[in-house]
């Protein structure tokens, strides 16, 4: 069974050489007190201990068992109960959340990193936790304070999980068309009715209570999004001294059998007059549940890094070991009958992309990790705005990016296992069919290409793309680095393709959706090469200090930037080539 070992030095790098975390949380008030290098340092080689030791081991025997119904409740895999209580006890589920309720009260850079462990470890059994979180993000930011009271702190300890119920049979990007309803009672309550598909965690066997985020119209609501509202469903009723009471009208129908994420439950949940308190204001629910939205779109971004890392892991020890052929030089391993598949170019050319998109996701993570920090807790107004608007900017790159060679990274994997690539023993496979889903849900990567280019830089003209851009030439005007020049190349590519398209979209109403996914994938590979910049000038600087990671470090930026960095040509072109070649067939010629 293969084995996950939480990449610790290069974490630490990203968060502490390269974006210097601990002088930030210093000058931060609400985090000063509360976290420093060694504090983050520790829960690090906790979550490590966790993630490897707790979770991992359960990963392929979950996937096998897989989540079961039985007439209308949910067992968990053997083994998950046990580790989910051993987990919560850690506090692992409000590692970032409000204090005031319980919370850990951990910046959002150190907290990416520990979802990124867990999602490596075993992607069905976080996103139980996953979900949870988002919940307790939504409800701190947009419940009453009686709502915050009762539900935040059994959330953040555990004991409760959260879910969130958007999906239904007929709307699934178009949330507009709901049918789920809510009816205004006389206590001040709402009765719920309406079913929900595709719910994480809607039921399970690993917490007393389950609190449903559901999106839900009043009898009087306007048409389409703008008559959403969002409210809070317990599966179980809470008394006012807050111990649970009766069941509330809520039940599971059944649960999806999937191509991956087996363990992880996917319900159909039927709220038939289900008691429902409202969130936030009437009629703005879908706002308030875009709190929770891009909440889980960073972290299915991190799904994304966490398969491919641990993809990378298996890969790169099995190429150290099977032996195959001879190097094109001459023999390597002489005292063997052939040598290590790791000599072979193409392995190797399987192994460094996997290798330069993790270490890139990951510093492009605790980049963004960086500004919702910043936009949370920084004193200066400027400085907040600023970090708002490219947290706007960059959640959809870091979704579909991370996802998109997520999967990339999987599939690589896989392939330099060769024939046992494809047997279930080896892992690779289960990576590949647990990846696959991060493309698709939190808003599939076609839709967050849209939200990028749409209404994160044509709408504003492209006001946050220059914010983020003057970063980064500042950045490479401030450092020498052999990448300064390919970095403003590959910058300049990204500017003049926007500015072609801003004037494209003026006249062309099929510009933006013709472009948009080639736009996302040009945006990451420039944001991911600002990043390796970012690294590489940290290793230069470190030379002679620790040569194999620093020497390593600088070897993958090279080959980041001389083999991974050139797809942007072709992205650029296909942009360029414009919105008629998708539209010379008409449908019946399809």
């Amino acid at each position: 069974m293969p084995e996950f070992n939480a990449p610790l030095r290069d974490m630490r790098f990203v968060l502490h050489e390269v974006f210097q975390a601990p002088s930030l949380w210093a000058r931060l008030p609400a985090l000063a007190e509360t976290v420093d290098a060694d504090t983050a340092d520790a829960i690090l080689e906790e979550a490590a201990k966790v993630t490897g030791t707790l979770i991992a081991p359960l990963n392929r025997s979950g996937d096998e068992e897989g989540a079961q119904w039985d007439g209308g409740n949910v067992r968990t895999p053997a083994g998950f109960r046990e580790a989910y209580a051993t987990y919560t006890e850690g506090g692992w589920v409000g590692l970032s959340g409000n204090p005031n309720y319980g919370g850990m009260g951990m910046p959002k850079m150190l907290a990416v990193a520990f979802e990124e462990m867990l999602y490596a470890a075993g992607s069905s059994f976080a996103l139980y936790s996953a979900l949870s979180s988002g919940a307790c993000l939504a409800i701190d930011a947009h419940a009453s304070e009686d709502l915050k009271t009762t539900y935040l702190p059994p959330m953040y300890e555990g004991r409760w999980a959260g879910s969130m119920c958007l999906t239904e049979a007929h709307a699934g990007t178009d949330l507009g068309i709901i049918r789920t309803r809510a009816e205004p009672q006389a206590d001040g309550s709402y009765r719920i009715t309406g079913s929900k598909i595709f719910i994480t965690g809607g039921e399970q066997d690993l917490t007393e209570n389950i609190i449903h985020l559901v999106l839900a119209k009043l009898p009087d609501a306007p048409a389409g999004p703008k008559g959403i509202s969002l409210f809070l469903v317990p599966k179980v009723m809470v008394n006012a001294d807050g111990s649970l009471g009766s069941r509330n009208a809520v039940s599971c129908g059944s649960i999806e059998h999937k191509m991956g994420i087996k363990a992880s439950s996917t319900c159909v949940m039927n709220f038939d007059g289900a008691t429902g308190y409202l969130i936030g204001e009437v009629n703005k629910g879908l706002a308030a549940m875009f709190t929770m939205m891009n909440y889980e779109r960073l972290s299915i971004g991190i799904q994304g890094i966490g398969c491919a890392e641990a993809s990378y892991q298996s890969a790169v020890s099995y190429a150290r070991e099977r032996i195959q052929s001879r190097a094109a030089t001459g023999p390597v391993a002489k005292d063997k009958i052939a040598d290590p598949i790791i000599v072979h170019a193409d392995v190797r050319r399987m192994l460094l992309t996997m290798k330069a998109l993790n270490e890139g996701g990951r510093a492009f993570a605790c980049y963004v990790g960086q500004q919702l920090d910043l936009a949370k807790y920084a004193e200066d107004a400027d400085e907040r705005h600023n970090a708002e608007a490219l947290v706007a900017l960059l959640t959809p790159v870091a979704k579909a990016f991370f996802t998109d060679t997520g999967l990339e990274s999987c599939v690589h994997g896989q392939q330099v296992f060769g024939g046992h690539g494809y047997i279930r023993e080896w892992g690779q496979e289960q990576l590949v069919r647990d990846v696959r889903i991060a493309q698709i849900y939190e808003g599939t990567n076609g839709i967050q290409a849209l939200d990028l280019l749409g209404r994160k830089v044509v709408a504003n003209g492209g006001a946050a793309l220059r914010l983020f851009a003057a970063e980064v030439r500042d950045f490479a005007h401030a450092h020498e680095s052999p990448y300064r020049e390919r970095l403003i190349e590959a910058l300049e590519r990204l500017e003049a393709v926007s500015g072609w398209l801003l004037e494209q979209a003026k006249s062309e109403p099929n510009a933006v959706g013709a472009a948009s996914v080639e736009y996302l994938h040009l945006f990451g590979y420039v944001a991911y090469a600002y990043m390796w910049a970012r690294m590489a000038a940290v290793a230069q600087s470190k030379q002679g200090e620790d040569e194999a990671f620093y020497g390593g470090k600088l070897a993958t930026a090279e080959f980041f930037f001389a083999r991974l960095l050139p797809r942007t040509l072709s992205l650029e072109a296909s942009i360029r080539a414009g919105s008629q070649p998708l539209y010379g067939l008409a449908a019946e010629q399809f």
